[in-house]
């Protein structure tokens, strides 16, 4: 097997690496076994039993493609292949598991720069090639693969901090860069991005940028997109250098047609972060309110008046019964988690406490926040058992301004079961907080007799359908990718659509940049 295809050997038809994986809770176990009825998977077809048709790649490419990268660092072996043929939805999983990988990319190149990604770019558009760029592998919404004949550009060579301005308080970071070791080169400097998304362990720089990431912490240190202050981007066209000021009124702010473009107007290779200082001191609680309503309405509360939390997470009451947050079982309300972070956090603690207090929320110690920082990476590890158990396990999620929260969750969740098998669970939380609005993120478990891949896709198109008739967007932090794409499209609009058009064919005339992916 060749050597990139043996990274990913370890994480196939998973969501990671399976040394990782976490056995499915007691409660959870027990719950498959009294509610669903589940049924033993088929084995699940290993990486190097995957059989896919050989490589449409012509000699007269594979060559101008090799000149550019380097031979070594061309990959068109099977297992390589299938590697980059997917993402990490459930569909995605399944289909893995099965053995099944429909559009493999032709090749997989590892360009070293920027300039080295460009001139790949250019090729691939002389040879009738798309390209598609990746990063940790970890899109839930159907954003890594084309029908088109096309190669994945894997970045893992772009890993490196390039720079860092102690005073401005920036860093340069290369797109392929994984966030822990992101993480880890800057707390050399004393200072951290301050970005954990569930995909963190993962998921790269260049990704978070394209996706318009958000992550756990993102009521204290914001989105992703909110800590970006320059973007370098190939280009088929070209090198775009965006962001040259912490603010500008010179026109539009060109940062924006590419964070959350996931690949389809340019290759993101280089990203200007701000950063933050490591801070000194944690302190993670949990609260309960008696309903999900109480509970979302003291997260306002927080949001807009004060003090607003580093970490601010409120589980509905099918979420904390079950103990999918790891606390709150057999209290009943709702469980809402509330981390602070900072240099000294003794008196937001206070405030935030008499607050909520004052709210309706009852204490329940630092137990529950502990325990839910402590196992914030474990759901889609969970997904995974669930999936070797022979369940369905899948997540949605959205995002609406505070006075359509309650009719958007009532009406997803209507859409969800009215679409689901009979007996399935909705569990739902808010995980990110603004003063305007929140997001909600739904998960889902249930049992499919046959066929689970179209099934689900029935419930997630009434959900999709239940979203804009509600007022939501269609993703908060998930992406377009394709899953989203026929949505996004309603959303902004047929002129939203024109104008995104037109800048597509500036910049990628051919169309070799992730076809089909965000715009139709």
């Amino acid at each position: 097997m060749d050597a990139i295809g043996e990274v990913h050997r370890a994480g196939w038809a998973r969501w990671g690496d399976r040394t990782k994986a976490r056995p499915l809770p007691e409660g959870v176990a027990k719950l498959l076994g009294q509610v669903f009825d589940v049924r033993p998977p088929a084995p699940v077809a290993e990486l190097d039993q995957v059989e896919l048709p050989p490589s449409a790649l012509d000699a007269a490419a594979l060559s101008a493609l090799a000149a550019i990268v380097g031979a070594e660092h061309v990959h068109a072996d099977p297992a390589a292949r299938a590697a980059h043929g997917a993402g990490k939805s459930t569909p995605d999983l399944l289909l893995q598991r099965a053995g099944a990988v429909p559009h493999a990319p032709e090749a997989v190149l590892c360009p070293a720069d920027t300039d080295q990604v460009v001139a790949v770019l250019r090729t691939c558009g002389e040879h009738g090639l798309a390209a598609v760029p990746f990063g940790g592998g970890t899109s839930v919404v159907g954003g890594l693969t084309t029908p088109a004949p096309y190669v994945a550009l894997d970045l893992r060579r772009l890993d490196r901090l390039v720079a860092v301005d102690p005073i401005s308080r920036t860093a340069v970071l290369q797109a392929g860069l994984p966030a822990p070791r992101a993480d880890e080169l800057l707390a050399e400097h004393g200072l951290t991005l301050g970005h954990v998304p569930q995909s963190y362990e993962y998921a790269t720089i260049g990704g978070f940028a394209a996706t318009r990431s958000s992550g756990q912490l993102s009521a204290g240190y914001g989105r992703f997109d909110d800590m970006v202050v320059a973007l370098a981007v190939a280009t088929p066209q070209g090198v775009l250098h965006t962001g040259r000021a912490p603010a500008s009124a010179a026109g539009p702010d060109l940062r924006e047609l590419f964070l959350g473009s996931e690949g389809a107007f340019g290759v993101i290779t280089e990203v200007t972060v701000r950063v933050r200082p490591i801070p000194a001191q944690r302190h993670y609680e949990g609260w309960r309110f008696d309903s999900f309503e109480e509970g979302a309405a003291a997260a306002r509360t927080l949001a807009q008046d004060g003090p607003k939390p580093t970490v601010l997470r409120l589980s509905d009451e099918v979420e904390t019964m079950i103990g999918a947050t790891g606390a709150g079982r057999g209290e009943g309300g709702c469980l809402l988690i509330v981390g602070h972070e900072g240099a000294e956090v003794a008196a937001a603690v206070e405030r935030t406490g008499q607050v909520l207090a004052g709210l309706g929320g009852t204490p329940l110690g630092t137990a529950p926040g502990e325990h839910w920082a402590a196992h914030r990476f474990d759901a889609p590890y969970l997904r995974d058992g669930l999936l070797d158990a022979g369940a369905f396990a899948e997540t949605l999620e959205t995002a609406a301004f505070w006075s359509a929260l309650p009719g958007l969750y009532a009406a997803v969740r209507e859409a969800l079961f009215a679409t689901l098998p009979t007996p399935s669970l909705v569990l739902c939380h808010i995980s990110h907080v603004y003063e305007t609005g929140a997001s909600l993120y739904f998960t889902i478990v249930t049992a499919y007799a046959d066929d689970a891949v179209a099934g689900w896709q029935r419930a997630k198109e009434a959900a999709n359908e239940a979203i804009l008739a509600a007022g939501g967007t269609i993703s908060h932090h998930h992406g377009v990718g394709t899953e989203h794409r026929d949505w996004y499209v309603r959303e902004i609009g047929p002129l939203g659509v024109t104008a995104l058009q037109a800048v597509k064919q500036a910049l990628d005339p051919s169309r070799v940049l992730n076809p089909g992916i965000l715009l139709p």
